[in-house]
């Protein structure tokens, strides 16, 4: 039979065969843990930057006086008396007007939310040219005036970049570079020599040249031609109707055949 002894510290069982003691401390019992590194706290939240005149670049769009702005040029200046500034010179989004304005070095400006969608012009429908959303299949119209003469480089198909803010169309781009076709060429060398006998001899000239520095001549002349939009451009000599060339809209000039 076993018989158990408890008191207040130790707890004592003996056996017949064999005796065993089990000792219980009165001290608290703290179990071993391990210890990781402390993480830095990571808010949800994207950080606000605030947009200051020292962000300003070209092709920035800020909002001044409640309309939208286009940096178009900026220049830091650091005077050797005085505080430094920004001389920027901007386009007014609505109004296509062009001022020019300084801000104060590190000042806070509000940034203009202006966005693009891309659109593709469809066709012209009496004073307005009609662009459509190739997703929803939307039909969005400007009037002749927000187009201006950007209308010459504007071609059925041709993809462009509608500017939209405060859910308003401000503003569209085209393509940097459009593909058009010739349909109409100077000749250049010949002259109306029956009218006019000056011509006769400025078109002799320009064929002795032809045939003395081809090469030359060839690569460096050049003649007005139509394109199929109505634009006219100055091309190589070698271009010839129903060619395909590429052009820059941003200058108006030829850049090579297609």
């Amino acid at each position: 039979m076993a018989a158990f002894s408890i008191s207040s510290a130790t707890i004592c069982r003996t056996t017949s065969s064999s005796s065993s003691s089990l000792s219980l401390s009165s001290k608290q019992f703290v179990l071993p843990m391990r210890c990781f590194p402390q993480r830095p706290y990571r808010s949800r939240f994207p950080k606000i930057v605030a947009f200051t005149s020292n962000d300003i670049k070209v092709g920035s769009n800020i909002e001044v006086d409640g309309a939208p702005w286009k940096v178009i040029e900026f220049l830091h200046v650091k005077p050797g008396k005085g505080a430094a500034f920004v001389r920027t010179k901007m386009r007014n989004y609505v109004t296509g007007n062009t001022v020019e304005k300084t801000f104060r070095a590190g000042s806070s400006i509000d940034e203009a939310n202006v966005y693009k969608e891309i659109k593709q012009y469809t066709y012209k429908d009496g004073a307005q040219f009609v662009f459509m959303d190739l997703n929803t299949y939307e039909e969005i119209r400007l009037n002749e005036s927000d187009v201006g003469d950007r209308t010459k480089w504007l071609k059925e198909g041709m993809d462009c970049n509608l500017l939209f803010w405060n859910g308003k169309i401000i503003d569209f781009e085209l393509p940097i570079t459009v593909k058009l076709t010739v349909v109409d060429v100077d000749p250049g060398l010949k002259g109306d020599t029956a009218q006019d006998f000056l011509t006769f001899i400025v078109s002799l000239l320009l064929l002795w040249e032809c045939l003395v520095f081809p090469l030359q001549y060839w690569s460096s002349g050049s003649k007005p031609a139509t394109l199929d939009t109505g634009a006219v451009v100055n091309v190589p000599l070698f271009v010839n109707v129903g060619d395909e060339i590429l052009v820059d809209t941003r200058t108006g000039e030829y850049m090579s055949r297609a």
